[in-house]
């Protein structure tokens, strides 16, 4: 994958993690607000697998 890939991924899963954050957060449902919070954790963590991949040429 590359830097591109990765950062539209990143972005998914952020604005997918920030939606079932707040539904559990609504809904009082503290599973669901965990999963959000991961989620969005994911999404961080492959921004910066994209930034790494750009920086480098998308050579790793």
């Amino acid at each position: 994958m590359g830097e591109l890939t990765d950062k539209l991924n990143a972005a998914g899963n952020k604005i997918a993690g920030n939606v079932k954050e707040a539904i559990g957060k609504a809904t009082d449902n503290e599973k669901l607000v965990a999963e959000g919070e991961a989620q969005q954790l994911k999404g961080t963590a492959q921004d910066v697998k994209g930034s790494v991949k750009g920086a480098l040429g998308d050579k790793i």
